[in-house]
């Protein structure tokens, strides 16, 4: 009887997975988990194993009407937005699956470690005058958070309007108290698909990994860095290396169209007038485009947007991120760019915050050496930086990591950026990083111990669902 009690709902859930198509590496992952972890896997698949993407959390009505003025604004600056011919194909796939728009003039200031980032986004934050949108993953209650509440707060009683977003499982271990106390300071604060149980319970895998600030519509901050003290500090593994942007002119626009669509969703508040888009002044000629990703809807854009600009790599393909756990697409995407001739280097932390998901991405890199493709361990300390380039032309910046989760699960916000000189910027800056990393050789690489490839191999099973 007890057989039967557990059989019954496992076979109706292997059915219902696949029947919705999924990835078979996917999906197989999944039966694995239902029939090898009696009464454990149903609550594993409650919490983490359903397919939303066939919902919609914001009606398409009002997803249009947030998305529309970052088009309509300064329009006789768009008239110079004409994307490169070779990246055409990709704009069209951005513009026509998320009402993505080319941006046009915008500028680009980078910081590749939190001091500095932060230094950056205080005196933004002090200059505000009429609206300060703070969108993060993790917020932490820590010295540089309580800097955050600190000045939030002072902006709010000065009389410019604060509104907060956190994500309610990366900011999972915060107390009420601490945004109780900006709340009482007439601030604006919503969590992110809140983990209500049992009500909610199987939302707690579809996250909102976004990091977007935006300030009187003029100046915007998107990159990897969270609001944590290890970011200025560092931790156990030593100074975190991270990536994060500072945009000013039209592409702020894109990122507040991001955060108002958002804040609909938490809010049901539709905030669409265009003192949000105030006049942006030309101070490039680079073009940008916000795409926002998500585990709704028909399409996993991001993903084939990658694809698409690593398979259209005529020189090189540049790759920073902390997770690697590609999709079998993207998987063969850059070994056949590699085989093809292009410069494929992937950089990767040598040392992790994550340890299952650290020996699961070690099992992709065998194929990725034989193919050619150039693997950096980074050694200082924890490389969190999310960048990918391409042929001195196209960066793609922004909030995602390469790995099933950024993909498939999370909400991520990602600027691919049309612009030579930036490219070349980032460019130096990967190049920089190479100094600090060990290149892997293939050889020694493929004779490491047969008890670690074993687990490598073993956790690559579970490599959909990290």
């Amino acid at each position: 009887m007890i057989f039967l009690a557990w059989c019954i709902p496992v076979l109706g859930l292997t059915l219902v997975t696949i029947m919705e198509n999924r990835n078979p590496l996917k999906t197989i992952a999944w039966v694995m988990v239902l029939i090898t972890l009696p009464g454990i896997g149903l609550i594993v698949y409650f919490l983490f194993g359903q397919d939303n993407r066939r919902q919609r959390i914001i009606s398409r009505h009002a997803y249009k009407r947030i998305l529309r003025h970052p088009a309509e604004a300064d329009k006789h600056h768009q008239d110079n937005c004409n994307v490169p011919e070779a990246y055409r194909p990709l704009s069209l796939l951005l513009g026509h699956n998320s009402l993505s728009t080319p941006l046009y003039g915008s500028r680009i200031d980078v910081y590749t470690n939190g001091p500095d980032k932060f230094k950056a986004l205080f005196e933004d934050i002090e200059k505000a005058e009429m609206h300060i949108h703070f969108q993060y993953y993790i917020l932490l209650d820590d010295e540089i958070g309580r800097r955050v509440k600190e000045l939030l707060i002072a902006k709010a009683k000065a009389g410019v309007r604060v509104r907060l977003m956190y994500d309610d499982v990366g900011s999972w271990n915060v107390s009420k108290a601490f945004y109780k106390e900006m709340e009482d300071a007439g601030i604006e604060v919503y969590p992110f698909l809140r983990v209500v149980f049992p009500i909610f319970t199987s939302k707690v895998n579809y996250r909102n990994h976004r990091k977007v600030v935006v300030i009187d519509g003029k100046v915007g901050f998107i990159g990897g860095m969270n609001v944590a003290d290890r970011y200025m500090k560092g931790n156990a593994l030593g100074k975190w290396r991270d990536t994060h942007f500072r945009i000013t002119g039209k592409g702020v626009h894109g990122l507040q169209s991001a955060f108002l669509v958002d804040w609909y969703v938490v809010s049901k508040k539709l905030l669409n007038g265009m003192e949000f888009y105030p006049q942006a002044p030309v101070l490039s000629n680079g073009i940008m485009q916000i795409l926002t990703s998500g585990p709704v809807g028909p399409w996993r854009l991001l993903l084939q947007a990658m694809t698409y600009m690593v398979l259209n790599a005529k020189k090189y393909v540049y790759i920073q991120t902390p997770y690697f756990l590609p999709t079998e697409g993207l998987n063969q995407a850059l070994q056949a760019a590699a085989l093809g001739g292009v410069d494929v280097r992937l950089m990767l932390p040598k040392k992790s915050d994550t340890r299952s998901a650290h020996i699961a991405s070690h099992s992709y890199i065998d194929d990725m050496l034989k193919a050619g493709v150039k693997v950096f361990f980074y050694l200082p300390g924890f490389l969190h930086s999310k960048l990918a380039l391409t042929d001195d032309a196209l960066t793609c910046i922004g909030s995602a990591n390469l790995d099933f989760r950024s993909f498939e699960h999370n909400f991520e916000i990602t600027a691919f950026v049309y612009h030579s000189e930036f490219a070349l910027q980032m460019k130096r800056i990967f190049q920089h990083d190479i100094h600090d990393c060990e290149k892997l050789n293939p050889s020694q690489w493929l004779r490491r111990p047969r008890k670690q490839r074993m687990a490598e191999s073993f956790m690559r099973l579970f490599s959909p669902l990290l």
